[in-house]
């Protein structure tokens, strides 16, 4: 599991193991529990933050990652009440949840700051993950020799599902390659190995080599005007339709000035 955050004295952060037990003295806040994307976990630790100062005493929150299939899982058999998803829903998700659309992200490509590769086109991005191309000095433009360190997400990932889906197309990622749990253990060895190449949400762009696609910069701008191609969905899942407290949150995420300024800093807002 990934780094979790702390989010301050109003809202309490826990990594879930198993069923969650809510205080049940009247004196208690109610308690809404998150599990499951990296990628969506720094968005909402940062809705979290603006709800709770927002709407003083009305509910807590706990916050765990793991993944997207994590939450979504999780959400289903009620460990959880909302699962954090990066990737769309699948025909083999369990029945009885609910998708809840609240922002769009970037995935980016990224290399070593040491690598001098500007822009893939997906021919090459399919080329190098699949591992038909092994050495840095078969890569036009890279300025490096040596071979090609490929991380990738773990099956459990969201952003895995959909750089699949985007950039990869029928061709599949190579075995070979190593998969981390989290966008921030990609970014960490993307910076640390001058020879590797990842891929992350936006947010986790710091401190690499962003890599242009089909000759589009990866980064917020090229996101909104909908000119960059590595797009995908952020989705709060419930089970059903959301009710109550959760609704609250969820519509307020969705629909709030506040909230579309908050997604709008480092992702692309439901509304312009």
């Amino acid at each position: 599991m990934s780094r979790i955050r702390r989010l301050g004295a109003c809202v309490v952060v826990a990594a879930m193991a198993g069923a969650i037990a809510i205080p049940g003295t009247a004196a208690a806040k109610p308690v809404i529990t998150m599990s499951g994307s990296t990628s969506v976990a720094p968005l909402a630790t940062s809705l979290i933050k603006a709800y709770v100062k927002q709407f003083p005493g009305r509910v807590k929150f706990r916050l765990a990652q793991g993944g997207s299939d994590i939450g979504v899982a999780d959400v289903a058999a009620g460990r959880v009440t909302i699962g954090n998803s990066s990737r769309d829903p699948k025909p083999t998700d369990p029945g009885g949840i609910f998708f809840n659309k609240i922002a769009k992200d970037a995935i980016c490509v990224v290399t070593n700051p040491a690598n001098k590769s500007t822009n893939f086109d997906q021919n090459t991005i399919q080329q190098i993950f699949s591992g038909k191309v092994r050495d840095w000095s078969d890569v036009p433009g890279s300025g490096l020799s040596g071979p090609i360190d490929l991380t990738v997400r773990t099956a459990a990932s969201g952003t895995q599902d959909a750089f699949q889906k985007i950039f990869m197309g029928p061709s599949s990622v190579s075995s070979s390659a190593s998969a981390k749990a989290s966008n921030g253990l990609i970014q960490q060895t993307v910076q640390s190995d001058k020879n590797a190449i990842g891929y992350v949400s936006l947010d986790f762009v710091s401190g690499t080599n962003p890599i242009a696609y089909k000759g589009v910069a990866c980064n917020l701008r090229n996101a909104k005007s909908g000119e960059y191609g590595g797009v995908r969905n952020f989705w709060m899942v419930t089970r059903g339709r959301a009710k109550g407290l959760v609704q609250k949150f969820i519509s307020w995420v969705q629909n709030s000035a506040k909230a579309n300024k908050i997604v709008g800093t480092h992702w692309v807002p439901l509304h312009d």
